[in-house]
């Protein structure tokens, strides 16, 4: 269990803020959850009701910090209408959405891929963080704030992950929205940037649905030996965090439109 420091007399910069995180009842969500409360911020833990969320939630408030479940599914409206609404009417104020939830979805040949696991995979993707920064705006313009966005080396730098076309795609269209959002946020002192994880230990492969028929598209490519150059192995979920709370926190307050790289150069050697 996280012991949060509580060694320092002086309250931190971000006591007293708010940050809502999605997908954040394990891997990158969680440890970002658990980064941000260490510094003082209450946080709102939206992800799919279970007993991972409530973990999740028992996690950060037994070690000291301050938080509340949103059991909800980023596809539908109403549901992240909702968690918003609740986290406004329990602290009446949001400082930081961490748009991180997403799936693999299906890996299958594009003429194989259904349709209905395409969209599967884009509705949560790329609908879902819409859904969630449409909602937020409001909110963040009381007082600005910061929406940090998890993309992915996947449809930006790296196109050679075969079967993945619906999850590159969405993972493009992610930050393309960021920029987006970025210019037009701008005005109201809200700052919007995408994280681009590489390989990072998390359970997200719980959620793919790897086909056969990928087999038949495959080209074998062989990469240089340690294809992972800065650590030879897959990144953490808390160095992504870490990422996270540079981007939440006052210390990135002139970053904005941008897509950070977090993969130990994994992708200047798979792109």
């Amino acid at each position: 269990m996280t012991n949060f420091d509580h060694s320092q007399t002086q309250p931190s910069a971000d006591s007293g803020k708010v940050a809502i995180v999605t997908g954040a009842a394990s891997g990158i969500g969680l440890a970002s959850a658990i980064r941000l409360a260490e510094k003082g911020f209450k946080i709102g833990l939206l992800n799919r009701p279970g007993s991972e969320l409530d973990e999740a939630v028992e996690k950060i408030t037994a070690s000291g910090g301050e938080a509340i479940a949103l059991p909800a599914d980023i596809a539908f409206e109403e549901q992240v209408k909702q968690a918003i609404q609740t986290v406004m009417g329990h602290w009446g104020r949001l400082d930081v959405l961490v748009a991180n939830a997403g799936i693999n979805g299906v890996l299958s040949p594009i003429a194989d891929l259904e349709l209905d696991d395409w969209n599967a995979t884009i509705n949560i993707n790329l609908t879902g963080t819409f859904l969630c920064v449409k909602y937020a705006v409001e909110p963040l313009k009381q007082q600005g704030g910061s929406i940090i966005i998890t993309s992915s080396i996947n449809g930006n730098r790296v196109f050679s992950n075969f079967g993945m076309s619906a999850y590159s795609t969405s993972k493009a269209g992610q930050v393309a929205f960021m920029k987006m959002a970025a210019l037009e946020l701008a005005r109201y002192k809200i700052r919007v940037n995408a994280i681009c994880p590489g390989a990072i230990h998390t359970n997200i492969d719980e959620n793919t649905d790897r086909r056969p028929e990928l087999e038949e598209i495959t080209i074998p490519i062989e990469y240089p030996e340690g294809d992972q150059p800065l650590e030879h192995k897959p990144g953490t979920a808390g160095q992504v965090a870490n990422l996270v709370l540079f981007l939440a926190s006052d210390q990135s307050d002139h970053i904005t439109g941008t897509s950070v790289y977090i993969d130990g150069a994994e992708s200047l050697i798979h792109g």
